[in-house]
């Protein structure tokens, strides 16, 4: 029988690269995207779980947003906006998963680069991004007594389409990032929890 494998924000390059690893390794995927839940409200997300027929075992939280700006002139709008889409969706799900996850279970959070070293001119997104990491690893401590594993992978820039139409140009293939995933999500990781992974 076929694990559930539930892809948080999996619309996206990045999200959609890691579903279709998912799936190419014999994985049921769910993909969980604006359409199906406001991953930024907790009852709406915790609706969302409820209505599962069965919990997933895998769960991938690749929501996520990117503004630029430094610390004197960022806006309350601008940092309210990257809480939200990459701190928020990431706690909620995660409160959802260690609520639900069966043991031997997995988690992996998409966090970034700029989040372990920090981001002159992308301030709200390199914080936010770092209290990813740092939730990643508090849930790993926490659900260790149940197997369930918790890490997070820290891309660089990813090269997507929409980073190129905003004329960003280069950086990390999206099946790059999901093939690391996938891995992180399988049997032959059964030893890896709490840790931060670039690629």
């Amino acid at each position: 029988m076929a694990d559930l494998a539930l892809v948080c924000g999996g619309t996206g390059a990045l999200g959609r690269a890691i579903a279709d690893a998912l799936r190419l390794r014999g994985d049921d995927v769910l993909v969980a995207g604006r359409d199906d839940v406001d991953l930024t409200d907790a009852a709406a997300v915790e609706r969302f779980w409820d209505a599962l027929q069965t919990p997933p075992r895998w769960v991938v939280n690749a929501a996520g947003g990117f503004r630029t700006g430094t610390v004197a002139d960022s806006e309350p709008a601008d940092v309210r906006f990257l809480t939200d889409l990459n701190l928020q969706t990431a706690w909620w799900s995660c409160r959802a998963a260690a609520r639900r996850l069966p043991g031997g279970g997995g988690i992996v959070n998409v966090a970034a680069r700029s989040g372990l070293t920090g981001g002159a001119g992308s301030a709200a997104y390199a914080v936010t991004k770092a209290a990813v990491i740092r939730l990643t690893q508090v849930l790993a401590l926490e659900l260790a007594e149940r197997r369930v594993r918790v890490n997070a992978v820290v891309p660089t820039l990813i090269d997507t389409p929409a980073n190129r139409a905003q004329g960003i140009t280069g950086g990390t293939a999206p099946a790059d990032v999901a093939s690391t995933v996938a891995f992180l999500l399988s049997d032959a990781a059964a030893a890896v929890t709490g840790a931060t992974i670039p690629v």
